[in-house]
């Protein structure tokens, strides 16, 4: 995609989150036309460990592998072809594919990892002022059946082909629109019961961004009435003049 569109910026990432009832961990890459920006986040259920760098440094992303050096992390993704949408932005457009319950292995330093991921990629000529509400989560359904899912209230989310998207064993479907609690504490039959916030105010005067994204655990009944078992992963809201 070109750089602009207009006077826009093209705004892109790739952010990968692994989510598990051991270790939960979120990691992106960030790009603002020329601006580049990574960061990530560990929660084990004790300890909230985090970083954010205004350059793109500090985690390093290619097809099917996040590496995070300071936290001598290495996981292998079992990336698949994913959901692609592209959906309006004001007079301009956003492309994102998401992935759903993708295998995640690997190793944090001594241990080892073996839990399910989201992956996000995302590049689009959002206005200058954009906000949206988010989940991404996976879990076992009632029955047994392994679930994702990837819910949005702001961007990308057109009435249908939008990026909302729950995984039944693998296969997608698009449910209706979200509606998320204001406080986070839920996204339509979901209730989310946080256990650790990454949360920023940046203001780089051009750029400034205001973000909350809790981990937590997840209970109630995705929307199609599928009833977890258990779910783990992030709720977010997010501000962004950009």
């Amino acid at each position: 995609m070109p750089s602009h569109d207009g006077l826009r910026p093209l705004k892109a990432w790739r952010y990968v989150g692994v989510y598990g009832p051991e270790l939960m961990l979120c990691a992106a890459i960030v790009r603002i036309g020329r601006a580049r920006q990574s960061f990530w986040a560990m929660w084990d259920h004790e300890h909230l460990m985090e970083r954010t760098s205004l350059r793109a440094t500090g985690v390093q992303m290619r097809a099917g592998r996040l590496v995070i050096p300071e936290l001598c992390l290495d996981v292998r993704l079992d990336e698949e072809s994913g959901i692609e949408t592209v959906s309006p932005s004001g007079a301009s457009y956003a492309w994102t594919r998401k992935q759903g319950g993708v295998r995640a292995s690997g190793s944090l330093a001594d241990s080892v990892i073996d839990a399910r991921a989201i992956i996000d990629d995302t590049a689009g000529y959002y206005a200058r002022y954009t906000s949206w509400r988010w989940s991404a989560g996976v879990g076992t359904a009632s029955d047994g059946r392994a679930v994702a899912w990837n819910l949005v209230d702001g961007v990308n989310d057109p009435p249908e082909q939008s990026e909302r998207t729950i995984w039944i064993d693998g296969e997608p479907f698009e449910p209706p629109q979200s509606v998320f609690a204001t406080d986070l504490s839920g996204v339509d039959g979901l209730a989310f019961h946080a256990e650790a916030v990454r949360e920023r105010n940046d203001n780089f005067l051009l750029v400034r961004s205001r973000y909350r994204q809790p981990f937590g655990t997840f209970s109630g009944e995705l929307p199609g009435g599928i009833s977890l078992a258990n779910g783990y992963g992030v709720m977010e809201d997010h501000e962004a003049w950009w």
